[in-house]
């Protein structure tokens, strides 16, 4: 909006009284002719759109990618072309399961969702501050994020659902480790690092192929609250994350991550001892090296909230050539989902939206639809192919598919180590925590299960406690321990 400028309407009409409803005399009823009254109460009555079914608490920040490691032998997307490219992107940071108005100090996984602007096409990378997920197929997401949000019954947050779910999906307990540990409450969004999360591919320009994995370490350090210190923020500031980015990007005071990766080959996947593709898992940085990529740096807070990071939609669908997809089940699900949840929320034309825009050339016959504010194609055909307009699909781009295991067969079994959901989260709590961690990680599911209520109070912690004692006989023990538990009775709930 101008200043000093006269008021219109969105047409452009002028507006003669900005305040004033037009009656029937001074005293007399509103007239339905006041066309501006019905804009202004219209526009008003939409200025919310749905929110994000997950991630709905969110802030977000323009900056730069910067290319200083040369990774060009796997990929030969354009980002990464050469050393000191830069390219320019955007970040979100969010909460994953409250609501739009819930605290940011809230102990849940922090959305980290990357968008670059590139030349052969926006990049999006959706990820999370943890490099595993609770769930390694997109089937189960529903129920999950329902064991999260409100109770159908008493409209509240319910311990006894989300222990419940987790303990019937001994999936899940990597991350639940990692969520009660004092990983789940960082301190703000500049304190934590990042990941890619899913196994995504690299293609070069010999046409080789990669796995990958995308990590992001922040150069700030990592921070974590407590958990008695992320309950009083929450009372103090429940915007505490947001603030806290603004204002150093205001002062100068720029966030930079660094960006590598690990990389996976077609016969080092064949022999890995989990399946590559099992979000639930990580590949261990001693076989799997990180590789240097390069940096970015948020620089700039958005002019306008809603319209950059309130609109702002991303997809792991969103690929460039030089980079693909692979079989992990939550990477496939997701490539259809985010793009769906985006078109109800936002429209159809979602990606013609500033933030979402591809500022390079766009060239396809996608046309009508809501809230189509470009040129629509203009006069050109709306069909391909057609005589007049010269396009052509370009091979160049094609890509070249990964390997699977031959098989005639759909299937829905799993291999032996599939099941294997205690190695990692026994390594994380012996091997990796500290002394220190290890009690406060006790502590906070100590304070978490002990939310468990109803008549299968003692079924549910019975459960999951022998998920914890498969993982860690010490993390079994200590949370027994706080939780009072007879351990005479428990052992009769030990697998044999």
């Amino acid at each position: 909006m101008t200043n000093n400028s006269k008021i219109t309407t969105n047409a452009g009409s002028t507006v003669p009284h900005y305040q004033d409803s037009l009656t029937v005399g001074p005293r007399g009823p509103v007239l339905l002719e006041d066309f501006f009254l019905h804009e202004k109460m219209a526009q008003f009555n939409r200025e919310r759109i749905p929110e994000r079914i997950v991630h709905a608490k969110g802030t977000g920040a323009f900056g730069k990618f910067v290319v200083t490691g040369d990774i060009t032998k796997y990929s030969r997307a354009k980002i990464f072309s050469e050393i000191g490219k830069e390219t320019k992107m955007f970040a979100r940071f969010s909460t994953v399961g409250g609501e739009k108005g819930s605290a940011d100090a809230e102990r849940d996984p922090r959305g980290f969702a990357l968008k670059f602007y590139t030349e052969d096409g926006n990049w999006d990378l959706v990820g999370n501050n943890t490099p595993v997920f609770f769930i390694k197929d997109a089937k189960k997401f529903p129920d999950f994020i329902h064991t999260q949000k409100r109770d159908p019954h008493t409209n509240c947050k319910s311990p006894t659902a989300m222990w419940d779910f987790w303990s019937l999906n001994p999936e899940s307990l990597h991350q639940v480790l990692i969520l009660m540990s004092d990983r789940g409450t960082p301190r703000t969004f500049r304190n934590m690092h990042g990941f890619g999360s899913h196994t995504f591919t690299l293609i070069n320009s010999s046409d080789e192929v990669v796995y990958v994995k995308f990590h992001y370490k922040t150069a700030q350090g990592i921070e974590n609250f407590t958990n008695e210190e992320s309950v009083k923020m929450k009372g103090e500031d429940p915007d505490h994350a947001q603030r806290d980015l603004v204002n150093a990007i205001a002062n100068g005071d720029f966030p930079r991550y660094n960006v590598s990766i690990q990389v996976m080959t077609y016969e080092q996947a064949k022999n890995f001892r989990w399946n590559p593709f099992d979000i639930t898992k990580t590949w261990p940085q001693q076989e799997y090296p990180l590789i240097e990529v390069g940096y970015f740096e948020l620089n700039q807070i958005p002019a306008n909230y809603f319209r950059d990071v309130e609109q702002a939609a991303f997809s792991p669908s969103n690929v460039i050539d030089g980079i693909g997809f692979s079989p992990d089940k939550m990477l496939q699900g997701r490539i259809l989902s985010y793009p769906d949840a985006q078109r109800y929320r936002i429209g159809s034309n979602y990606q013609d939206l500033p933030v979402n825009a591809c500022p390079f050339m766009v060239n396809n016959y996608h046309r009508d639809g809501a809230m189509k504010f470009t040129d629509n194609g203009g006069a050109s055909p709306n069909y391909f192919p057609n005589s007049f307009d010269g396009n052509y699909e370009d091979p160049v781009y094609k890509t070249k598919p990964y390997q699977l295991e031959s098989s005639t067969v759909a299937h829905f079994d799993r291999n032996e180590n599939d099941d294997d959901h205690y190695t990692q989260p026994g390594i994380l709590f012996d091997r990796v925590m500290n002394e220190q961690d290890r009690m406060n990680t006790i502590s906070n599911i100590v304070g978490a299960m002990s939310g468990i209520e109803g008549s299968k109070r003692n079924e549910i912690i019975m459960r999951q406690l022998c998920h914890w004692f498969r993982a860690s006989v010490p993390l079994g023990m200590g949370v027994a321990k706080g939780l009072g538990i007879d351990m005479q009775e428990l052992q009769q709930h030990m697998p044999r």
